[in-house]
């Protein structure tokens, strides 16, 4: 009679998504000594045209991966974020402008193209020593295994992870196959992002529109130019989406009202469906989700990206110390660390995001008084503005070491 194969001996972390949060996780798991096996699918992806503001703490956690520092050229400091009544309403709510002096910083956050942040942690994975790469053109397979979660590939490969990291993104298998309850709410906008020049100084500020649609955002980047993201109904986004050139131009620049000047050399554009996405849990069944696994928000804030960062942060810092020590990084008590810790700080922004989002596009007399007598006061109590703009950065939790402190190690 012949016995069944072996299962693979258990190795302590897998990562699962070859996104920006999913190779800053592979990263900051490596650097704190780990061995990782890093799954990412194959076959290459559209090329993403957004860029991300980054907040201080996020920045920190890439210069401690060694990653922030060859590409900080190319990025923008924000000294202010303005915000600006454009809906037209009766009860008009006053503009308010974020600076960064106000917290004795240099900078709010520091908008970086997608790209250029993609490119430099795919070469930052590729030269770790301590990470192994499995491309697969397919989901992987997932079954509970001794002490672990085994992943197989289509293509052959085959390993149990103690614990396994779930960076694929907002429809994750993932969370599915750890039985993790997702909450979906599909929003009746889109957003269309795209970038340009433009003829007056940005002066680092960006400029938030909020229009019943939705937002209407300039992010300074580099030089003259400012990146676009204009949420609409989603009929009106495939509408310009489909204007030829100097018909966006010109629509642009009437709906910026002279704020940037002159407008002209507009890069592609590309439009996303708004949703927001939120989970029961973090963590379960030594999956631990990161990033759109995670969490889905509309664009308002620029809390996505920071959001995802901020979760591998405080993944380091749960199964850090198991790691560490040879113990199991996937037992029940580090994960429930993890997950108490994102549940808090997540949610708690979440639907900070989701009701802004929701008192535009809401004609409600009731939201509009609220939301004008809300940035009212925010911007004339200096203590309570300061505490706003901290929460916006860094929630209701205190961050991570690798994100309030310089831990910078080898990730080759």
């Amino acid at each position: 009679m012949m016995s069944a194969p072996a299962e693979p001996e258990p190795i302590p972390v897998a990562v699962v998504g070859g996104g920006v949060t999913g190779m800053a996780a592979a990263l900051a798991l490596a650097q704190g000594g780990s061995n990782v096996v890093h799954v990412i699918r194959g076959g290459g992806a559209p090329a993403d045209l957004r860029t991300a503001a980054l907040f201080p703490a996020s920045v920190q956690l890439l210069r401690n991966l060694c990653v922030w520092d060859p590409i900080s050229s190319s990025a923008a400091p924000l000294a202010a974020i303005r915000i600006i009544d454009d809906t037209g309403w009766v009860l008009k709510a006053p503009e308010t402008v974020f600076w960064a002096h106000e917290l004795h910083q240099p900078a709010l956050a520091w908008n970086i193209a997608n790209s250029t942040l993609g490119e430099a942690l795919a070469d930052a994975v590729a030269r770790c020593s301590r990470i192994r790469q499995i491309v697969t053109r397919e989901t992987p397979g997932y079954r509970v295994a001794a002490g672990g979660i085994e992943i197989a590939t289509t293509e052959g490969a085959q390993l149990v992870a103690r614990l396994v990291v779930a960076a694929d993104g907002r429809s994750s298998p993932l969370r599915q196959f750890a039985g993790i309850a997702a909450h979906q709410t599909t929003h009746d906008q889109t957003a269309l992002v795209t970038s340009f020049r433009h003829s007056r100084p940005h002066r680092d500020i960006s400029n938030e529109l909020h229009r019943d649609a939705g937002p209407l955002t300039t992010v300074p980047m580099p030089g003259d130019r400012s990146s676009l993201v204009w949420v609409e109904r989603p009929r009106e986004a495939a509408r310009l989406a489909a204007l030829d050139g100097e018909a966006f131009r010109v629509l642009l620049q009437d709906r910026l009202q002279g704020l940037l000047g002159r407008i002209d050399d507009i890069s592609s554009r590309m439009t996303f469906a708004l949703s927001t996405l939120e989970v029961d849990q973090f963590a379960k069944g030594r999956i631990a989700l990161v990033g759109e696994a995670a969490h889905v928000l509309p664009p308002i804030g620029a809390q996505g990206l920071n959001l995802g960062l901020r979760d591998v942060g405080e993944l380091v810092e749960a199964v850090g110390p198991a790691l560490a020590a040879g113990a199991d990084p996937g037992d029940a008590k580090t994960l429930d660390l993890y997950d108490r810790r994102r549940r808090l700080d997540a949610t708690s922004r979440g639907r900070g995001v989701s009701l802004l989002n929701s008192s535009l596009a809401s004609g409600a007399l009731p939201l509009q008084l609220a939301r004008g007598v809300g940035l009212h006061i925010i911007g004339r109590i200096g203590p309570l503005k300061r505490a706003v703009m901290r929460g916006g950065s860094n929630g209701l939790t205190s961050l991570p070491s690798l994100m309030r402190q310089d831990t910078r190690g080898s990730t080759e």
